[in-house]
């Protein structure tokens, strides 16, 4: 029983914020790690920069036009090129090489050659390709506290 109360009267407990004006804002303990816990795991906070390189230069050179990351449009999903591609060794330079080359498929469309794009730039997209996973076809996202 007394270890009991120790614990509610420790998560009564208040995390004093700094004063801003006047005003001094307290938080519940719980809630002020909730918070910390929650922007420490948040996608800013999680932000890998050379995705972010990588898919800001798939947008320069407009590759999401026919492409998207797990979704196929006029060509392949970046996660089917990278399922197709992961198990070779040389797959990093390979990818590189067609993005920079182009490509003709069996379809009516092709991959367009992209010479502009430099080899250090073809490579970084290239990884980020490679780093994709594919994604169930019958995968569903239940809500929060929901059982299949």
């Amino acid at each position: 029983m007394n270890m009991q109360m120790g614990l509610q009267a420790r998560a009564r407990e208040r995390v004093t914020a700094p004063r801003i004006g006047s005003r001094q804002f307290t938080l519940p303990r719980g809630i002020a790690i909730g918070m910390l816990v929650w922007t420490a795991t948040s996608p800013a906070a999680r932000a890998d920069p050379v995705a972010d390189d990588a898919q800001r230069l798939l947008g320069e050179y407009k590759c999401y036009i026919c492409h998207a990351d797990h979704e196929a449009k006029a060509g392949p999903a970046y996660a089917d090129v990278a399922a197709r591609f992961r198990a070779r060794r040389n797959a990093v330079p390979l990818i590189a090489a067609q993005i920079r080359r182009g490509m003709r498929g069996g379809g009516p469309w092709h991959m367009p050659p992209r010479p502009e794009v430099s080899p250090a730039e073809a490579k970084t997209m290239a990884r980020y390709i490679l780093s994709l996973q594919q994604v169930s076809r019958h995968h569903v996202i239940l809500p929060a506290g929901a059982r299949p």
